[in-house]
C-alpha cells in the first residue's frame, strides 16, 4: 500500500484531502507543516500533498517546512491552491493577487497531455477558492491548465514529479477531482523505491 502523506498548511478542506487519499486506500494521515523531513523519511512516505492554506498564505508565507520537502525530495508532491503558489515561488515564479479573484465552480481547460489528468476531460468544471494566484510560472514548470481568469490553474515540474494545482480537487464540486488523486497515487506507485 503506497503511504502519502497530507502537510497542514491550514486549509479549510485539509480533511477533504486525506479522505479522498484514504478512500482510495491509501495509507495517509495529515501532519502540520513543521514536520521535520526525517520524520517524513522515517516513515517511508512515497508521496506528500501540500494543502491550501488560509486567505492570502500562498503570497508569502514560508509554510513551515515546506521549502526543504521541494528542495530534498525526490517523491511525488502535490500542491494545492496555497501549496501550488508556495511551489511556485520557491522555484522562482511569481504569485500575486488574482486581478479576477475565483470562488465556486469555474470552467478549467487542459492545454496539454500529462499523467495527472488521465482520463479527465479537456474541459471541466472545478471548485475555485482563491484571491491570489501564480502570475509567472518558474522556468523549469510547465503550465497544463487555464480557466478564463487564471492562467496557470495547473503546473508540472519538467524533470522533477511535483504538480501545482490552484482549484481544489477534493471538494466534490470538481467534477475529476478522485481522478486526479487516483492519478496522482498511480505517479507515487511507480517512483516507490
Amino acid at each position: 500500500m503506497v503511504r502519502i502523506y497530507v502537510i497542514d498548511n491550514g486549509g479549510q478542506w485539509t480533511h477533504r484531502e486525506w479522505r479522498t487519499l484514504r478512500d482510495l486506500e491509501v495509507e495517509t494521515q495529515i501532519v502540520p507543516n513543521t514536520t521535520p523531513l526525517k520524520h517524513l523519511l522515517d516513515e517511508k512516505v512515497q508521496g506528500l500533498v501540500l494543502s491550501g492554506g488560509a486567505p492570502r498564505i500562498g503570497l508569502d508565507s514560508p509554510l513551515g517546512n515546506c521549502a526543504e520537502y521541494l528542495e530534498k525530495t525526490r517523491f511525488p508532491i502535490l500542491g494545492i491552491c496555497a501549496g501550488h503558489q508556495f511551489m511556485a515561488r520557491y522555484f522562482g515564479g511569481t504569485v500575486k493577487p488574482s486581478k479576477v479573484p475565483e470562488f465556486g465552480k469555474v470552467e478549467v481547460t487542459l492545454l496539454q497531455d500529462d499523467v495527472l489528468f488521465e482520463g479527465v476531460s479537456k474541459t471541466s468544471i472545478v471548485w475555485e477558492s482563491h484571491n491570489d494566484e501564480v502570475t509567472k510560472i518558474p522556468k523549469e514548470f510547465q503550465t497544463l491548465a487555464k480557466s478564463e481568469n487564471c492562467n496557470i490553474q495547473a503546473m508540472h515540474h519538467t524533470s522533477k514529479p511535483f504538480y501545482g494545482l490552484q482549484f481544489h480537487p477534493e471538494v466534490e464540486h470538481t467534477e475529476y477531482g478522485e481522478q486526479i488523486f487516483s492519478n496522482f497515487v498511480k505517479l507515487c506507485e511507480e517512483h516507490a523505491p
